[in-house]
């Protein structure tokens, strides 16, 4: 028996000749939240896509105990895999209720729909005062909140979340990750990539560092945020 929610093993993928990433193993197990850290362009992304069906992929992914090879991304959706994209993806011409009510579109329990957007609007009292406005609208900091309430609507069993911050003012990063750490506490599982990685790692019970497509150090959150070499390369901390 595991408790792994996804086992990532062997994981290339490639645009054209060019491997973006190069046969990496990670894993996320019940309650974690696990982060990738790493410079742009070091194939965070595209593993996040890969895992999700959006991505052609080789090696291993296993989610809930089974492979999703040949699965599309809908079909990882109804099973509890969601991503909430970076550059936050809102419908744009919906308003903040129906970009929630999107986000449900996989169940059918009108009352507990209901129930689940009072809750979203409990957690994000900002969006509570936009409820009618159209998404596009919102402010890059408000979208973000849209983006992963309604992710949270879809009742994740395993929460994407690519670069959450990214763009954002400081105060708003700040309120992004009270979110983050708030899910956390619910024991949803989360895999967050994320250019801010002393937040990252802060919040985070394990962590994985990945290089040009390959994953260079892993381990406990806490033991990566003291690492030499991370502070120096990801903190802007002399070693």
């Amino acid at each position: 028996m595991t408790d792994n929610v996804l086992s990532v093993r062997g994981l290339k993928v490639a645009y054209g000749g060019i491997q973006a990433v190069k046969g990496i193993d990670l894993e996320v197990q019940a309650g974690e939240l696990v982060t990738l850290i790493g410079a742009n362009g070091a194939g965070k992304t595209t593993t996040l896509k890969a895992i999700t069906g959006m991505q052609a992929w080789s090696g291993e992914v296993d989610y809930m105990g089974a492979t999703t090879k040949g699965q599309a991304p809908f079909q990882l959706l109804t099973k509890g895999l969601t991503m909430v994209p970076e550059g936050r993806g809102v419908f744009a011409r919906m308003s903040v209720t129906e970009n929630l009510q999107m986000g449900a579109f996989v169940r059918r329990d009108a009352d507990g729909i209901k129930r689940d957007i009072d809750q979203m609007f409990g957690i994000f009292p900002r969006l509570k005062e936009r409820a009618k406005q159209l998404a596009g609208t919102l402010s890059g900091g408000e979208q973000q909140m849209l983006a992963m309430a309604r992710a949270l609507m879809s009742q994740p069993k395993l929460l994407l979340l690519d670069e959450p911050s990214m763009g954002l003012a400081p105060i708003m990063v700040e309120k992004v990750f009270d979110v983050i750490r708030s899910v956390a506490e619910r024991k949803v599982p989360m895999l967050l990539v994320e250019q801010n990685a002393r937040l990252a790692l802060e919040a985070a019970h394990r962590g994985y560092v990945m290089e040009s497509g390959l994953i260079t150090l892993s381990g406990d959150a806490k033991s990566l945020l003291n690492d030499p070499k991370v502070r120096e390369a990801y903190l802007g901390e002399a070693a």
